[in-house]
């Protein structure tokens, strides 16, 4: 097909968008009762239902096909990237604003970068030390480490945790899409990650149980119609947005315009949530210096893969969680 990055880039920004305002719509989610781990499972269930039904619209139910040699790599990667990830990040924005715990996050791409030069062994630019060092400079500040370190030591410690396991995700998924394609790999990703949060559920269940579904919020909207967004518009949209994004930009682009997600976060935060969320000089120039550095790592490889892995990592890379 006809490449046309224009669009490829308004896909983008639409999803960061919407990545960007289910921050807000999850933390509002989790002060109405709904916990961490919850969310993380309600979220995966509704993707997998939603998106098993577009597989099968689409008549594309073949592809849903799964053998044993499959399994662990959707194992993984679904209870990584899809479960672990998310309640990483319900439980970091539970405790810190929206764009602080999205900005810890967003530093995924870092510990790719440094898991190709030193696991991989691959070659890298100079520039990813540059981006190392910003990124960590940037964070500092948001953290304000010459003060008293104001934030949540448990908020910060499942930010980083999710950084970590999104690298992972990223890393899993350029294999995962060298074997299957994108729509029915990211069904059964959600299908691993729902199985986790059931059997979380079963084995330690929250101490609120499932009746905060049933309330209104402060401001008197449904959280089931808010959880909503968070299946639909906070996540399948999104993602399929961006899997539709790549068919007309390199995944580098895709990650670096992606960036406007914790910019957008930061301000549907801060507009929709009070003072709470807002961000100070230091933290704002710091968020600032995470995403240039970001944006360093994400354009210091080279040397190329094969083809075949190349054009999985060009699918797999640049897809958030948020």
């Amino acid at each position: 097909m006809t490449r046309k990055p224009a669009l490829g880039v308004a896909m983008v920004v639409v999803s960061g968008t919407l990545f960007a305002v289910n921050g807000t719509v999850s933390k509002v989610v989790l002060r109405a009762g709904i916990e961490p781990p919850q969310l993380a499972f309600l979220r995966a269930a509704g993707a997998l239902l939603g998106l098993l039904a577009i597989t099968l619209l689409l008549g594309r139910g073949r592809r849903l096909a799964v053998t044993r040699h499959d399994l662990p790599l959707l194992a993984g990667y679904g209870l990584a990237g899809f479960f672990l990830v998310p309640m990483l990040y319900f439980i970091s924005i539970s405790r810190l604003p929206v764009g602080i715990g999205l900005l810890f996050e967003y530093t995924a791409p870092l510990f790719v970068a440094l898991w190709v030069r030193f696991g991989q062994r691959q070659p890298v630019r100079p520039r990813l030390w540059g981006g190392l060092a910003l990124s960590l400079v940037g964070l500092a500040c948001v953290a304000e480490v010459w003060g008293e370190l104001s934030l949540d030591g448990l908020g910060v410690l499942a930010g980083l945790c999710a950084a970590v396991l999104l690298a992972a995700y990223y890393l899993l998924g350029a294999h995962g899409v060298a074997r299957r394609d994108t729509l029915s790999l990211t069904t059964w990703a959600f299908g691993a990650a729902a199985v986790a949060g059931l059997l979380t559920q079963a084995v330690a269940p929250t101490r609120g149980g499932w009746a905060p579904l049933a309330e209104t919020t402060s401001g008197g909207v449904p959280v089931a119609l808010l959880l909503g967004y968070v299946v639909v518009l906070g996540s399948i949209a999104p993602y399929l947005l961006l899997a539709a994004a790549l068919r007309h930009l390199p995944a580098t682009s895709v990650g670096i315009i992606g960036m406007v997600e914790p910019v957008i976060a930061s301000a549907v935060a801060w507009i929709t949530l009070g003072g709470s969320e807002a961000l100070n000089t230091a933290q704002l120039s710091g968020g600032a210096l995470v995403l240039a550095g970001v944006a360093l790592a994400e354009t210091a490889r080279v040397a190329p893969p094969p083809p075949k892995q190349a054009a999985a990592e060009e699918k797999a890379v640049a897809v958030p969680t948020g």
